[in-house]
């Protein structure tokens, strides 16, 4: 199997969901307050407005009581004690008004007026009145919260719907950028026709039409390398024997050098079109990778230090991780500087020279195919090729510079069993 970058899903912090939550709450919180702010006036107001009518006609009946010299009806009194001192001073002006206030630690609603230059008061239990403004209260108050309780789990249903859309959507996208191009959201809304559709599902839609064209733009590019390297490979294996044809000599060795290099490049060209293919599959088995790191070392036949800190058996695929170690060994003395070093720790593999180090576009975009400084300095498809065939058994190679200079490639394998001494 090919060996595929692992994809996390999105942690659940403060996501969509919550914010679309919270302002949902504070609105209802809001419209609720209000709401309930003008009820309570509202009643209150009418509620007060009733019961100082009713105090002022049982003032009139008073006063007319007290004008006949007639006995004062029950709960009416001259200047009584409890009486509030505004209202007080209001009646002794000649001026009639009431007043909510208390009698004997119970709501009473006063009304007061003038009499002989005394203050005529009566007296309105006004308990029933408060009871209403604070019942209403507390069923404002309940309603509210049911209401608000309600419309958050469905506003939040609703936008968790759209939400979970959005992380699909995203989750594909983060499919398509690790390399799965067959990646599709597949949004029901975008295949009804004439279905209206959201903005979720335009999205949608445009990522699966952007994943197709990228992907036919590919797959069109990777059949171009494949063709081109194969209908090159006849050619070049009759040039390759009509060289050895030739007498020998000086340009018969520059002309099988050249085609030596051609048949190189060729076999490069496929080797990268089966990478790019993603078809490719490994052959796992156990490996001592001290061992294995000396032999492509000896194969690659350069003068090339070998240091162990560690051993470890590792399960890889052999031809594809000695491929990745002699494309690393032969880039290093092609385009470094000597002393080249390869470093054994556990199962990190570290190649590392004395050039001038790796170019600014290749720490930050890892190697590209054929690209060449302005100085005529490239570093051609072998990084390439590491980099593919690291990534199908499953290592991480990281690209980097020497802290004291040049360049440094860091290959890490993903398992490893056990460790011995150097």
């Amino acid at each position: 199997m090919t060996a595929r970058a692992r994809l996390r899903l999105p942690a659940w912090t403060a996501t969509l969901t919550w914010k679309s939550a919270v302002f949902i709450t504070v609105m209802c919180c809001a419209l609720a307050a209000l709401l309930g702010a003008l009820v309570h006036v509202s009643v209150s107001r009418q509620t007060e407005d009733d019961f100082r009518e009713r105090a002022l006609a049982r003032l009139t009946t008073a006063s007319r009581a007290y004008e006949a010299g007639d006995p004062l009806p029950r709960a009416t009194g001259i200047d009584p004690e409890d009486l509030p001192d505004e209202l007080r001073a209001l009646a002794l002006k000649g001026e009639r008004g009431t007043m909510a206030g208390e009698y004997r630690d119970r709501p009473t609603m006063w009304a007061a007026g003038p009499a002989d230059g005394r203050a005529l008061a009566v007296r309105v239990d006004y308990s029933t009145g408060s009871e209403i403004i604070d019942g209403l209260d507390r069923s404002i108050m309940g309603s509210s919260v049911l209401a608000i309780g309600a419309t958050l789990l469905v506003g939040a249903f609703a936008v968790t719907r759209v939400t979970r859309r959005l992380h699909l959507t995203a989750q594909v996208a983060r499919r398509i950028s690790a390399g799965d191009l067959d990646a599709r959201v597949d949004d029901p809304r975008t295949k009804v026709p004439g279905r209206p559709q959201d903005e979720v599902a335009t999205v949608s839609g445009a990522l699966d039409t952007m994943a197709s064209s990228l992907q036919r733009k590919l797959q069109t590019e990777q059949r171009f390398t494949a063709d081109v390297a194969h209908e090159l490979r006849t050619p070049l294996t009759g040039l390759s024997a009509a060289a050895e044809l030739l007498p020998e000599g000086r340009p018969s060795e520059l002309v099988r050098d050249r085609v030596k290099a051609m048949r190189g490049l060729t076999e490069d060209l496929l080797e990268i079109s089966r990478l790019d293919a993603r078809n490719e599959t490994v052959d796992l088995a156990m490996h001592d990778l001290v061992p294995l790191a000396r032999g492509v070392v000896r194969a690659s036949g350069t003068v090339t230090e070998v240091r162990v800190v560690r051993d470890a058996m590792v399960e890889t695929d052999r031809r594809r991780l000695e491929r990745v170690l002699g494309n690393l060994v032969a880039n290093a003395h092609r385009h470094g500087s000597p002393p080249v070093v390869l470093t054994v720790d556990g199962p990190v593999v570290t190649v590392r020279d004395h050039g001038a180090g790796y170019p600014e576009y290749l720490l930050a975009s890892g190697p590209q195919r054929f690209r060449t400084e302005s100085g005529g300095k490239g570093h051609g498809l072998g990084l390439t090729i590491a980099a593919g065939q690291s990534e199908v058994i499953g290592a991480e190679l990281v690209f980097g510079n020497a802290p004291d200079g040049g360049a440094e490639e860091r290959l890490t394998l993903p398992e490893y069993v056990r460790f011995t001494g150097p």
